[in-house]
């Protein structure tokens, strides 16, 4: 029996997903999360064999909760089901030791099989996303993607550098480089070309 998590900040989906999954003979939801520090709870308590995740969610992502199996050593593997086909997230999803990645507009039949070849240590990727992800590699550094979060959350440079630790003059710093990467104009468009690209 594969023992799984389920992670979505959408009810009905959510619901929708315990449901399909639920009635493979082989596939037994432990646990449902609706955010994200919900989903590392039952990951820490229950230790599943998968995590299906969608990337966006309240409190944690799905890359932060990646991250947080492979940092904490669950035996975990990771399936991420999402709605973001950008080639920023594919990128930071592999970078984070995610095992699959699909759209959310996949077949039914496609899901659980996925599910099944994560949990046996296969990599399961929507081939549609492939190619686009080597053709976009990612410019920014972890600082620069930390204050261009907070610079999307309309935060002052200041405000930046007391929320992070760093000198107001640092933190100008980063914010110019990220801008000059993404080819923005300010700090604002910086963050939403990164974001658009998944990057963020």
């Amino acid at each position: 029996m594969i023992r799984l998590v389920l992670a979505e900040d959408q009810g009905m989906l959510l619901g929708a997903l315990a449901t399909l999954l639920g009635l493979e003979p082989d596939l037994e939801v432990v646990a449902r999360a609706c955010d994200g520090p919900s989903a590392l709870n039952a990951l820490r308590r229950h230790r599943p064999d998968v995590l299906v995740t969608d990337i966006e969610m309240p409190g944690c992502s799905g890359l932060d909760l990646a991250e947080a199996v492979r940092r904490d050593g669950l035996p975990t593997r990771v399936l991420i089901v999402t709605t973001f086909g950008r080639p920023g997230y594919l990128r930071r999803a592999m970078d984070a030791g995610v095992r699959g990645y699909l759209l959310k507009d996949a077949p039914s039949a496609e899901l659980a099989a996925a599910v099944r070849r994560v949990a046996a240590g296969e990599k399961v990727i929507a081939a549609e996303l492939l190619v686009q992800a080597f053709d976009a590699a990612d410019p920014l550094n972890e600082r620069e993607r930390q204050v261009l979060r907070l610079a999307e959350e309309g935060r002052s440079a200041k405000e930046i550098a007391e929320a992070l630790g760093l000198s107001p003059g640092t933190t100008r710093n980063y914010l110019h480089e990220a801008s000059q990467k993404l080819g923005a104009t300010n700090r604002i468009e910086a963050a939403r070309i990164a974001r658009a690209q998944g990057w963020l």
